[in-house]
């Protein structure tokens, strides 16, 4: 892990830092909708007696969150489009150094069976690996960050919603890092045997290869199978967590607001975080998965780059 954002941070340094600033700024608007929502509701359920007043402050109050809404919008495709370049960019730095340790004289007679190695981590495991630079820092910063404010201002609002937003969360920490470890080892496996059966089909000598190679791929095909599995079963806990979650502060909510102890506004600007603290935490499952293939394909592809000897008086830069 280590290794793999060192490498990020020498190749795209100076960007990660822009990216940093951008996530940072859309994760400190991330709880203030919940605000507006929550006046503009108490607002409507008010009775008082100068409507033409309560109009004017509704109006204000609509056009106010719709031009944050906008800059966050905004902020959002800043983001997503220096994010996209930075990981374009790493793709092309590496692979322009892979070609010229492939390219290597001295390698080419001794790599010569693994050319299949070669063009699957030059067309997949590169693109794959590079593009996760472009999120690396930026993507958990925006959505921890996003997660810290809803639940933050859920919890100074109304500590009873906030507990539960909180107790939603933490569970489904432990089921995601649980299952996502049996997920790294198949997809280990998964192309340690790609890279085989491609060495394989592209070596010289093909013939009576063609057993093994098709064992290989059953063998894969069972692996995506059991990655399957865990995903979606994975993906249904969190779903009940979260559906429970809804239903807790409901129920809470309520409560509080038929003895009198809470406003409507702070019940349904509750509701509504919690709902929107799904969408970042499906971000940063998504994200924490991607780290885990990433790195465990990155420490792969070292794994390849220790045999790739330069020639003496070169000393090429390297990533890894």
């Amino acid at each position: 892990m280590i290794a793999l954002y060192q490498a990020i941070w020498r190749a795209s340094g100076r960007q990660q830092i822009v990216l940093i600033v951008l996530s940072i700024l859309v994760a400190g608007l991330a709880a203030v909708p919940l605000e507006y929502q929550k006046t503009i509701i108490n607002t409507l359920t008010a009775a008082g007696e100068d409507l033409d007043a309560e109009r004017r402050e509704l109006y204000r109050l609509a056009a106010e969150m719709f031009a944050l809404i906008l800059f966050s919008l905004a902020l959002k495709w800043a983001l997503g489009y220096r994010s996209s370049i930075v990981g374009e960019s790493t793709i092309l730095l590496v692979r322009k150094r892979a070609t010229g340790n492939f390219l290597d004289p001295e390698q080419r007679d001794t790599m010569r069976d693994e050319r299949g190695t070669q063009a699957a981590l030059l067309s997949a495991e590169v693109e794959e690996v590079g593009k996760f630079a472009g999120s690396a820092i930026a993507e958990p910063l925006m959505q921890l960050g996003t997660l810290v404010a809803v639940i933050g201002y859920i919890t100074v609002d109304q500590p009873a919603l906030g507990l539960i937003a909180l107790l939603v969360v933490l569970p489904q920490v432990v089921v995601v890092v649980t299952t996502q470890r049996r997920i790294n080892r198949l997809v280990a496996d998964r192309v340690v045997m790609l890279r085989r059966a491609v060495d394989r089909v592209t070596a010289e000598q093909i013939t009576g290869v063609q057993r093994e190679v098709e064992e290989l791929f059953d063998r894969i095909f069972e692996a995506r199978r059991l990655i399957f599995i865990w995903k979606l079963s994975t993906k249904f806990a969190l779903s009940a967590l979260n559906g429970v979650g809804t239903v807790g502060v409901l129920l809470i909510g309520g409560f509080f607001v038929i003895e009198g102890r809470e406003d409507v506004g702070s019940v349904v600007a509750a509701t509504i975080g919690l709902s929107r603290l799904q969408q970042p935490w499906r971000q940063l499952v998504a994200f924490y998965r991607s780290l885990s293939i990433v790195r465990v394909k990155f420490e792969l592809m070292r794994e390849v780059g220790l045999r790739f000897h330069h020639p003496p008086g070169s000393s090429p830069e390297k990533l890894s």
